[in-house]
């Protein structure tokens, strides 16, 4: 399937975008950065230096980073127009190295986050604050060709979210850094900070479109760091019920101890304990897992023979269990097609069925206010202290759920500082 978006995407060739995707690089330098070689392999290796490539850019030293669940799709090679040697990893932080001639908001010396999710700040959608659906910053035509318009570009994931360079790395170029960097107060260690890169505004995503509010009663698909941090958020804003649903024990008993209901969906039936706990359905239901998870053999099968991209189990449980008029938040990350969708049962009960990656630059100051005044800790969720040479086995632990392995906190090798 890898290989075949691959050549779909050389033929389709790049649409223009507003700055480059590809950044120049310094031959006489070198960096150590995580590549991607295939299934199941990434490697610590020696990478060229980039360069600033635009008068809007940073270059950021990073002092953090991370993988993320999303990343185990690439892992696993089951996301789409991945190519050997790309960079990985979608979240990371650092100090500022160097500034483009027309950078205004930001100086050499700052220790800023970046989104993970590339935003112009100047096309229609950006004006509107929808930053991942940024319309100038993704030349893929075969995202184009499959969606029917383009998303934004997305640091270290595929060449459908434009295959630029990641932050699983010693150095970084940042385009649009006005837009795209948070400086961060010296109040917050890095080990909070990092996380707003992705997984606090993301897991805030999925509850802000998820119609969570004061006295909802909320189910949420998969007790990793997203689903996780998505039952403080529910918290945060008051929902009165809150039910996880996984089969990690760990993460079960994570999510007990953060105060949640659990349903282990490897010893019982999702759907019909759910609806036990809840007569008629939740009120909001949040999937944060992703297409990956087949629990059927029908559609094990129909993947295994590429008949469907993504596996549509965890919707359909969703589906049956809203209640009436609810709402069903989709942020784990799909691919293309799902077979054996029930589109009647979502109409006629009358569902809003929402998803999308998040507007990580709007949620920001709700989500470092939230940090700064200790009611969102990131830090719960942190299993692993690595360093980068240590990420290739952390993505087998972490694929292979073993360990406690849930979410690392990243520092290169030559890391000098004490936040």
């Amino acid at each position: 399937m890898n290989f075949a978006s691959q050549i779909a995407d050389k033929v389709a060739g790049h649409a223009p975008t507003s700055t480059p995707s590809q950044p120049k690089y310094d031959e006489t330098r070198t960096q150590h950065a995580i590549i991607w070689r295939g299934k199941r392999h990434v490697e610590y290796v020696e990478k060229p230096m980039p360069m600033i490539s635009d008068p809007l850019d940073i270059l950021l030293k990073i002092t953090a980073t991370t993988v993320c669940g999303s990343d185990l799709h690439l892992y696993n090679n089951t996301m789409l127009d991945m190519h050997d040697g790309d960079i990985l990893g979608h979240e990371f932080m650092g100090v500022i190295e160097q500034v483009g001639d027309q950078v205004k908001k930001l100086k050499v010396g700052q220790r800023v986050v970046v989104a993970f999710n590339i935003a112009c700040g100047f096309c229609d959608y950006c004006k509107r604050e929808e930053y991942s659906v940024c319309d100038t910053t993704n030349p893929s035509k075969l995202q184009e060709k499959l969606y029917g318009q383009k998303t934004a570009a997305l640091f270290g994931y595929s060449h459908l979210t434009g295959g630029v360079p990641g932050g699983q790395a010693e150095y970084v170029r940042v385009p649009f850094a006005d837009i795209n960097c948070l400086p961060i107060p010296d109040d917050v260690p890095d080990n909070k900070a990092l996380y707003l890169s992705d997984i606090v505004p993301t897991a805030y995503h999925g509850c802000y479109i998820g119609n969570v509010k004061e006295g909802s009663t909320v189910a949420i698909w998969g007790l990793g760091p997203i689903g996780l941090l998505e039952a403080r958020w529910c918290q945060i804003l008051g929902a009165k019920r809150i039910i996880g649903i996984d089969g990690v024990p760990e993460r079960l008993v994570l999510a007990k101890k953060i105060g949640i209901e659990t349903i282990n969906f490897k010893e019982v039936d999702t759907t019909k304990r759910l609806l036990e706990l809840v007569p008629g359905g939740v009120d909001c239901s949040l999937e944060a897992a992703g297409f990956d998870y087949a629990k059927s053999l029908l559609h094990k099968i129909e993947r295994f023979l590429n008949l469907e991209t993504d596996a549509g189990d965890i919707l359909t449980e969703m589906i049956t269990c809203t209640r009436k008029a609810g709402t069903i938040s989709i942020i784990g990350v799909y691919n293309n097609t799902v077979n054996h969708f029930p589109i009647g049962a979502m109409m006629e009960k009358h569902l809003l069925v929402v998803g999308g990656q998040s507007y990580t630059q709007k949620h920001w100051k709700t989500c470092l206010d939230k940090i700064r005044s200790g009611e969102m800790d990131p830090t719960i969720v942190i299993s692993h202290n690595l360093t980068l040479n240590q990420v290739p086995d952390y993505y087998k632990q972490f694929d292979d759920k073993e360990g406690g392995a849930l979410k690392c906190f990243v520092r290169p090798e030559n890391f000098v500082g004490t936040k």
